[in-house]
C-alpha cells in the first residue's frame, strides 16, 4: 500500500506502508538513538534513495549544509503519519 503525505515545511513524500512494517526497518530504528551515524540509511530504507535526496535538497540552506535537526523532524513526522498506523 502507497502512503503519500506532505510534513508542515511542504516536503511531499510517498512511501510503502511495508517498509515502515519491516522488520529490519524497525531494528534499525531503535539503533539510531544509539548510533545517529545509522540515520541515513534509515532515510534510504524508508524514502529510497531518490526521495532522501529530495528531502536533502528541500531541507538544504542557502550556505549549502543539511541540518540535522530539522532532518529528524521531518522523519519524525513521516513516522507518526495517522495513515502509516490506520491502514
Amino acid at each position: 500500500m502507497l502512503i503519500t503525505g506532505k510534513t508542515k515545511s511542504g516536503f511531499k513524500y510517498q512511501i510503502q506502508k511495508e517498509r515502515v512494517e519491516d522488520y529490519e526497518f524497525i531494528e534499525l530504528i531503535s539503533e539510531v538513538e544509539e548510533n545517529p551515524t545509522l540515520l541515513p540509511k534509515v532515510l534510504k530504507l524508508l524514502f529510497g534513495r531518490e526521495q532522501t535526496d529530495q528531502l536533502k535538497e528541500h531541507l538544504r540552506t542557502e550556505e549549502g549544509f543539511v541540518p540535522i535537526e530539522p532532518m529528524m523532524q521531518e522523519f519524525g513526522e513521516v513516522l507518526n503519519n495517522p495513515k502509516l498506523k490506520n491502514s
